[in-house]
């Protein structure tokens, strides 16, 4: 509780207090998660113990208007795996400039997917939590600038977003950091069919002392070499799809990522989704399948075969064992069911199975029950 009062106290610091007479809104959501695998192998920070911290959350949203043109919004969460230690997650300015072109500047959410603004929102979806193979990503926010432009052409809506800035997260292996970031996104809906593409580079930095310890040992052999593993200031690609379309009754939708770094050790990773479901009244039952190919085929083979004879197998070792570290590939089917218990209140259950196809020792089902609320 300490922790968010004094987040408080800079939420109502972002420029509340520019027009003495503004109004003032307060919104926020909660979800509570709990899950547990079948067995002893982790899976999204569930274990053989019933747990509610890995995915569980609370969040407030504030926002106001400085002016006509203007409003401030700001966002703290305090997650379950953090302990629940409150930190901001959005905290931008909004201009408005015609009816139909917005420009928001300071720390935002990266336009990347469907859910991207409401991933962290249970009560927006029909899942327990989104597809990991897809949402899963260290640079989900943009500190930077967003340009958005919404019209209609005919009996098409369409939104086009353009945002560029820098991003900081982490991963298994440590942090990541991005520079020089540009994303488009654009998006088309017409009653029951949503169509959207992104497209997106940066340059990208990992530093991680797995990683360095590797390539400064392969650089006593071929500094090139070293530093084309390296993950250092290379530029990285994203790329995307989503397709929906939605009867009410039922629906059916998918998203299809790639995301690439070329110059390094990291492998291109591909990503699809594919989930339907039905409404019965409260119920919505859904299926969902998706899948994260990982693995690619391996690089600098060329350029260790160029190295003297002696120096190959150390080299060999270093390129493809850390090459092989981070492939990952596997599918995960689910099984979920929501109910709409209020307006504001959604109850969730689902099994998951989770098949990799990388080591077999780590397939295991995880069960997750969740209650997600808005206010």
């Amino acid at each position: 509780m300490k922790n968010l009062s004094k987040t408080m106290v800079l939420l109502t610091s972002l420029g509340f207090g520019c027009a003495a007479n503004a109004e003032l809104r307060i919104n926020g959501f909660a979800n509570l998660v709990g899950g547990i695998t079948s067995s002893d192998d982790a899976l999204y920070g569930y274990d053989d113990s019933f747990s509610f911290k890995s995915e569980s959350s609370f969040a407030l949203q504030v926002s106001g208007d400085i002016n006509d043109k203007m409003t401030a919004t700001g966002q703290i969460i305090a997650r379950g795996e953090d302990d629940y230690d409150a930190d901001f997650e959005w905290a931008y300015f909004t201009f408005n400039a015609t009816d139909h072109v917005s420009i928001s500047a300071g720390r935002l959410r990266l336009p990347l997917f469907k859910y991207s603004a409401s991933r962290d929102v249970g009560y927006s979806y029909h899942w327990v939590n989104t597809p990991r193979s897809i949402y899963d990503v260290p640079f989900n926010n943009l500190d930077g600038l967003r340009v958005d432009y919404a019209n209609y052409l005919g009996d098409w809506e369409y939104n086009l977003q353009l945002a560029v800035g820098t991003f900081s997260g982490d991963n298994d292996l440590g942090d990541v950091e991005g520079k020089n970031v540009i994303v488009g996104t654009a998006e088309v809906q017409r009653d029951w069919f949503k169509a959207r593409v992104v497209a997106g580079r940066g340059n990208v930095t990992l530093e991680a002392d797995n990683v360095d310890n590797i390539t400064n040992a392969l650089a006593q052999i071929s500094p090139v070499l070293a530093n084309e593993l390296a993950l250092d200031d290379d530029s990285g690609v994203f790329l995307g799809l989503g397709l929906e379309a939605d009867f009410y009754d039922w629906f059916i939708s998918g998203e299809i990522t790639s995301i690439d770094v070329e110059d390094s050790f990291s492998p291109e990773d591909t990503a699809f989704y594919l989930t339907a479901g039905m409404r019965f009244g409260a119920f919505t039952p859904s299926l969902t399948y998706e899948k994260l190919d990982g693995r690619g085929d391996l690089r600098f083979l060329d350029q260790v075969a160029a190295l003297p004879e002696a120096a190959q197998p150390a080299a060999t070792a270093a390129v493809v064992g850390l090459q092989q570290a981070v492939a990952d590939e596997y599918d995960v089917v689910t099984l979920g069911v929501r109910y709409d218990y209020d307006t504001n209140i959604a109850l969730k259950a689902d099994i998951s199975s989770y098949t990799s196809d990388v080591d077999d020792s780590l397939d295991t089902g995880l069960l997750r029950f969740a209650v997600n609320y808005i206010f």
